[in-house]
């Protein structure tokens, strides 16, 4: 996989269409011309606007076509999809990003036709803007079983924790069949995952060494392929930020805040949490790394999170070298 090519690299975008997503509709609006118009959120729809703005473009000769759509939770994979088979350049806006754009340039109103103009805007004016690049057909069905495992694993707790309310005997035999049920069905999920990663050979390459760190089990790095795919191809602080684990600084002339870390991709943070703990014992780099913390006083979320940070970026750098970790063979001495 390649980091995705950025507008920078290409000619100066004059013909910009922008999307405003919702669940049933799409709001679009095209640059230069400002014309604004609501339309099914549908592929047919999407297909039949982007060969009209595609036809425009040749007869105005106006360069490379560009879409901007903001991420959704999904509900934009048709505007994505069909800039993919018709060769499209797409850009998937972050959300915050472009809401202080908008602060930027004044708009404190929100409206879908609003909204609409400033993704035009924000395509227009925002130089190096990464262009969408849809993952591998392996990545998509990693990540699809992850957040299914995530689910039934959710569930079982929820499940289990109302065993002990359940005092009617009907209710408790239903609860520990369904307990069962989902048991045996994220013990299914686990096993295709498995056998996905092992039928592929980049898959259970990256796998295998990046459980050569101690304290990164299967689960770890399945995530961690699934949702971030270009690990390996990135700097130390860029991979830190995507986990949501870059320390942010907050300074001022003579003041000195605490620095702060923002959101990241949270299936990401939730398995470095777990294998941080498992390193911050096992692992003899990362335990004497969190002892040193802690005794300069750093509370325990301060050091796990520093843990994570640091196990990140080692894995990264293993990846990007091509090498197992240099410290496998050491064992902690007690």
């Amino acid at each position: 996989m390649t980091i995705t090519t950025l507008t920078a690299n290409r000619s100066p975008i004059k013909h910009v269409v922008a999307f405003e997503v919702s669940k049933d509709t799409l709001v679009a609006e095209a640059a230069p011309v400002g014309e604004q118009l609501t339309i099914a959120n549908t592929k047919q729809a999407v297909t039949r606007l982007l060969k009209r703005e595609l036809k425009q473009n040749l007869r105005a000769n106006s360069g490379p076509l560009l879409v901007v759509c903001e991420a959704t939770g999904g509900y934009e994979r048709h505007v994505l999809t069909t800039c993919k088979d018709l060769g499209i350049d797409v850009h998937r806006a972050h959300g915050s990003r472009v809401r202080y754009f908008a602060r930027y340039r004044g708009i404190a109103a929100k409206t879908d036709p609003i909204d609409t103009h400033v993704l035009v805007e924000f395509g227009l004016k925002t130089p190096d803007l990464r262009l969408y690049s849809p993952p591998p057909p392996e990545i998509e069905a990693l990540r699809a079983l992850h957040a299914r495992r995530t689910e039934i694993q959710d569930a079982v707790l929820a499940e289990t924790n109302r065993l002990e309310h359940a005092l009617h005997k009907s209710v408790l035999k239903s609860l520990k069949a369904h307990i069962a049920y989902l048991k045996q069905a994220f013990t299914e999920i686990e096993l295709e995952i498995a056998a996905l990663i092992k039928s592929s050979d980049d898959l259970n390459t990256k796998t295998g060494l990046m459980r050569s760190v101690t304290g990164v089990g299967p689960v770890t790095a399945a995530t961690l392929i699934a949702f971030l795919p270009d690990i390996g191809q990135l700097t130390k602080g860029q991979v830190a930020r995507l986990a949501g684990l870059a320390p942010i600084n907050n300074d001022s002339g003579k003041k000195t805040g605490a620095r702060h870390i923002e959101p990241g991709r949270q299936a990401i943070k939730r398995c470095l949490y777990m294998a941080a703990g498992v390193a911050m014992r096992t692992n003899p780099m990362l335990k004497l790394f969190a002892d040193r913390l802690r005794r300069g006083g750093k509370p325990f979320k301060c050091v796990v999170t520093a843990v994570m940070r640091k196990l990140v970026v080692i894995l990264n750098a293993i990846l990007r070298d091509g090498q197992p970790w240099k410290g496998a063979n050491q064992r902690l001495t007690k």
